[in-house]
C-alpha cells in the first residue's frame, strides 16, 4: 500500500476554546500541503497535532501504508519548529550528530548534508555562536542527516535569505521527488510547485 497522511474533520483547541475546525486533507507519495491563514488560526496547532505532540479536539489524522518501520505519524515524521532544538554548548556537528543518532535511518553524512546548506564551514564551532539564519539552516540539515518520509514544517523560511530560500525549495522538492511528503505552516511563499493549499480560519 502507498503511504498516505490522511486527516479528517481535525479540530485544534487553544486553552479550550477551538481554534479551528473541519479541516481535512490526504496526502500521497510527493505531494505537499501549504497552511496558511491569519495569526491565530491555529497553523501551529495544526502541525503539532500532526507530529502527534497535541491530541485533535475532533476528528483524526492517520498515516497509512507506513509498514512497521513507520506505524505511526510520529514515527515517520521529522518537525521543524519555530525553535531550532538545538543545544547552544555543542558544535554543529555535535547537535547533527546526536540527532541523527536519535532519529536512526542515515540518510546522508554530516558533512555533505551542511554542504547542502551552505555551511561547512560552521561544522567545529559552538551552535551557539551562529547568526539566526545560520541556525535556521542547521536545522534544515537535521533533516537531511536521518531519512523520514513526512517533513512538518513550521515557518521553515523564517531568518533566511533569498538565496537560501532558493536553496531550501530545491531541498524540498529533492525530497517529494524521492516519495517524501510535505506539510508546511507558512506566511510566506516556499517555492513548491503544485503545493495544494489549506487556509485556516477562526473556528465557527
Amino acid at each position: 500500500i502507498p503511504m498516505r497522511v490522511v486527516a479528517e474533520n481535525l479540530e485544534g483547541s487553544r486553552g479550550g476554546q477551538p481554534v479551528f475546525n473541519g479541516v481535512g486533507f490526504d496526502l500521497g507519495h510527493g505531494e505537499a500541503l501549504v497552511i496558511t491563514g491569519p495569526n491565530g488560526t491555529g497553523k501551529s496547532t495544526l502541525l503539532r497535532i500532526c507530529a502527534g505532540l497535541l491530541e485533535p479536539s475532533a476528528g483524526t489524522i492517520r498515516l497509512t501504508g507506513g509498514g512497521e518501520a513507520w506505524p505511526d505519524m510520529a514515527s515517520a515524521s521529522h518537525f521543524l519548529s519555530s525553535d531550532n532544538a538545538m543545544k547552544t554548548a555543542l558544535t554543529v556537528a555535535e547537535n547533527l550528530e546526536f540527532w541523527k543518532n536519535f532519529h536512526g535511518e542515515e540518510h546522508m553524512e554530516i558533512g555533505d548534508a551542511l554542504g547542502l546548506v551552505g555551511l561547512e564551514q560552521t561544522s567545529d564551532l559552538p551552535y551557539g555562536y551562529l547568526s539566526t539564519g545560520q541556525k535556521r539552516r542547521i536545522s534544515i540539515a537535521r533533516l537531511l542527516v536521518s531519512w523520514r518520509p513526512v517533513w512538518l514544517l513550521n515557518e521553515p523560511t523564517a531568518g533566511l535569505d533569498e538565496a537560501s530560500e532558493a536553496q531550501f525549495a530545491e531541498l524540498m522538492a529533492v525530497h517529494l521527488e524521492d516519495g517524501g511528503i510535505i506539510i508546511a505552516a507558512t506566511h510566506t511563499p516556499l517555492g513548491l510547485d503544485n503545493a495544494a493549499t489549506l487556509v485556516l480560519e477562526h473556528a465557527s
